[in-house]
């Protein structure tokens, strides 16, 4: 599994844009991103950075060596202090840690369709939040002719409905919100959702 994520960031995804997603960057601005903040599936970790650039405390977790190592090389070029941790995201309670904010930019849709793989980051995820604490993640959405796939390109996408049912334990559902995400593809976006769970 590990190589499989390290030869799909060599190639640069077509997720990697170089910088945060609008979506997330809102967030950022508008003061919702509290320290210390976690990013599951961080990649080349444009919101990790992104986190730091902000004075907060912020970790980033992947599977791909490849990507944590370019992670580390951005922060290092722009004089920002962060962590990378190369993990397994079904095993964040090795971790032994808490944060206040966590963040997923596309990372829940390969979790969600394996039941002990989501069982696995649902308990981990749970783990790590402190109660109250917030769980910010973008997931792609379903849209007309599409039913099932974002885009049309084969993303395992997800209803408002499907997402509030598997957080229905642990967590309120504060809001489900349609947005794009930016790709280095698709010029007009992918549709997703944003959406906003506080820790119970």
């Amino acid at each position: 599994m590990t190589g499989h994520w390290d030869s799909v960031y060599a190639a640069q995804p077509l997720w990697d844009i170089g910088r945060p997603q609008p979506a997330f960057l809102a967030l950022a601005r508008s003061g919702a991103i509290r320290g210390p903040v976690l990013d599951v599936g961080c990649g080349t970790g444009e919101h990790v950075l992104m986190c730091a650039a902000l004075g907060l405390h912020a970790t980033g977790v992947d599977l791909s060596a490849t990507a944590l190592r370019e992670a580390e090389q951005k922060a290092h070029d722009r004089g920002l202090t962060a962590r990378f941790v190369n993990l397994d995201v079904r095993r964040l309670r090795e971790l032994d840690e808490t944060y206040a904010t966590v963040l997923d930019s596309g990372l829940f849709v390969h979790v969600v369709d394996g039941e002990h793989a989501l069982a696995d980051f649902l308990n981990g995820l749970r783990s790590v939040v402190v109660p109250g604490g917030r769980y910010f993640m973008l997931s792609f959405r379903e849209h007309a002719g599409h039913a099932g796939h974002a885009g049309g390109r084969g993303h395992h996408a997800m209803s408002a409905a499907q997402i509030a049912a598997v957080f229905s334990d642990d967590w309120r559902v504060d809001s489900i919100e349609p947005v794009l995400l930016d790709s280095t593809a698709d010029l007009d976006g992918i549709p997703a959702w944003l959406t906003a769970l506080t820790r119970s």
